[in-house]
């Protein structure tokens, strides 16, 4: 596509621009985590003498090794489990036609509509008499059902884009389904797998609210909503709020750098096939 320089100047503009709002609160928030402790941040003004070492006291006021340990279990515990069972799901509803599955998937539509909001309360009583309040369980095994409906539609619109030519392929050759599904369908997938890994891990790394309603206890809480504990403690020290939040947006933000070609390579290749 051929553009005139006007287009491509004000593609430019845009971008300049999008990007800077973007990181503009980032920018400020660095600037204030950077003051000195006891002091009320203003705007963007760069410390004369910037303070690194409020990024140490907040790591160690928050207590985040503990926080970052009970945010990768909550993860280890969502994550996969969540991407093993929507890649088998989408796999059997794009793939193998089964009957009712236009019903079924139907219904996995009707969970995208569903707020977490909606449903705190009802979670709430329920994991209060399986006796899993305060306990990790009641973070994962939540955030797994919850994220079904989108997994699964993510990854069934992954399969039905495949040529079915190839699964007759495969069984001409002798495959069963189970082998059909790990040795041909799979490696297939690992694109569209990648991204939602992806987008399940920052998802649950920024888990805020299920975490501050059915978990008391900070250290058990993702970093995100161990942040609400953080900001009732030392709401009053900016500066520390500021270095403790950066902090927890950091792992966030790696991952997404390390992973971002796999992500944006999904995203491509569902736009081309769609």
């Amino acid at each position: 596509m051929n553009l005139s320089r006007r287009e491509q100047l004000t593609g430019r503009v845009f971008l300049i621009a999008l990007i800077v709002v973007t990181l503009l609160p980032f920018v400020s928030m660095l600037s204030a985590a950077l003051q000195p402790r006891g002091t009320v941040p203003s705007g963007l003004e760069w410390p004369s003498d910037p303070q690194w070492g409020n990024f140490a006291d907040a790591f160690t006021a928050a207590n985040m090794g503990a926080l970052l340990r009970s945010s990768l279990l909550i993860v280890a515990g969502v994550v996969p489990v969540s991407v093993l069972i929507a890649t088998m799901a989408g796999f059997g509803l794009g793939q193998l036609r089964v009957p009712g599955g236009r019903l079924v998937f139907g219904l996995f539509l009707l969970g995208l509509t569903l707020p977490f909001e909606a449903v705190v309360t009802p979670l709430y009583y329920q994991m209060q008499d399986l006796g899993l309040l305060n306990t990790r369980w009641a973070i994962i095994l939540p955030l797994v059902g919850l994220y079904m409906p989108f997994a699964v539609f993510w990854m069934r619109a992954h399969f039905t884009n495949v040529p079915v030519e190839l699964s007759e392929a495969a069984r001409v050759d002798g495959s069963s389904t189970w082998q059909l599904f790990w040795r041909v369908q799979v490696p297939l997938a690992r694109p569209a797998i990648a991204s939602l890994t992806i987008l399940m891990f920052l998802w649950t790394w920024n888990q805020f609210l299920l975490a501050i309603v059915l978990v008391d206890d900070a250290t058990k809480r993702t970093m995100a909503g161990a942040l609400g504990a953080f900001q009732g403690q030392w709401g009053t020290d900016l500066v520390l709020l500021c270095a403790g939040s950066l902090l927890i947006l950091t792992p966030t933000l790696i991952v997404f750098l390390i992973f971002q070609r796999q992500f944006i390579k999904a995203l491509i290749q569902g736009s081309v096939k769609g």
